[in-house]
């Protein structure tokens, strides 16, 4: 893996640490955003290997970053609204230590393709460099929300958005069979063949839902990293049924990407955030050829 852990405070965690802990994952966290060009982080779920066997350990990390590059979300319940593993028919809830930087690392019974979901809370940003708004949204291919922006009178700079990230990662415990589903996120990808069972030499089909419904028309983020981690991006357009075809090469991560917004009402715009971000990311691999 490719990415820099940020590592939490060690031993025991008493009431003071744990507040410094928040504290730090905050600064880690805001550092990360102020230095983004146009805030173009992605954030992903990254286990430590997509196979494991039947009653295995899944372990995973939480990254932000850019290009399978990033930071590590250590496991702070007060981030997130929802952590789960679907595996077999069941949904096993995510715990663990406050602060691990595994967020994920649990043992698991059963065996099948498991869907890891992760929902955060709200986060705020403030736009306070000129283009920087309009940076964000031309890299996203949502320029259209330029256009209400300015019609609603907004200022280029000094507002405040909202965002939350809702990532799933596929992995195969055991057998690996099974396919995935929509999950009830309020964005997702859902794919439409099992990539550790199915033949995709023709591709990956994946949906983009928005409440349940196809988003037409949005801009979907291929990352692909290789064997020798070479990062490439490739931008995609859904069709009519909220589909893209992504191609899938043997022994290559995949991590998709895309964002969708929505107008927020707003009494003091000065303070309160105008628009509300929903980012949904999906990470899978395809296995090397047998």
């Amino acid at each position: 893996m490719n990415f820099r852990i940020m590592r939490p405070l060690a031993g025991h965690m008493t009431a003071t640490s744990n507040l410094q802990l928040l504290f730090c994952a905050a600064v880690v966290w805001l550092t990360i955003v102020s230095s983004a060009p146009g805030f173009a982080h992605e954030f992903w779920i990254s286990p430590e290997r997509y196979k494991v066997e039947a009653g295995g350990r899944l372990v995973a990390v939480l990254l932000t970053g850019d290009k399978f590059e990033g930071y590590t979300s250590p496991y702070i319940p007060e981030d997130f609204r929802r952590f789960d593993i679907l595996l077999g028919g069941k949904t096993i809830k995510v715990t663990g230590r406050l602060g691990d930087d595994l967020a994920l690392d649990m043992a698991v019974s059963g065996e099948g393709l498991g869907v890891i979901v992760h929902q955060t809370a709200g986060f705020f940003i403030s736009y306070k460099e000129e283009g920087k708004f309009e940076g964000l949204l031309r890299d996203k291919g949502v320029q259209d929300v330029l256009k209400l922006h300015r019609a609603r009178g907004l200022p280029d700079t000094g507002f405040r958005e909202r965002f939350i990230r809702f990532a799933k990662c596929l992995v195969a415990v055991g057998h690996g069979r099974g396919q995935d589903a929509e999950t009830g996120l309020e964005t997702e990808f859902v794919a439409g063949a099992n990539p550790y069972q199915d033949d995709v030499k023709d591709g990956v089909p994946v949906r983009l839902l928005f409440k349940g419904k196809a988003r037409v028309g949005a801009q979907v983020e291929v990352f692909t990293r290789s064997p020798t981690e070479e990062v490439a991006l490739e931008l995609l357009r859904t069709d009519q049924e909220g589909r893209v075809v992504v191609p899938a090469k043997p022994g290559f991560e995949y991590l998709l990407n895309a964002v969708v917004f929505r107008p927020l009402e707003a009494e003091d715009p000065a303070n309160d955030p105008v628009w509300e971000s929903l980012w949904a990311q999906f990470t899978y691999t395809i296995p090397p050829k047998r």
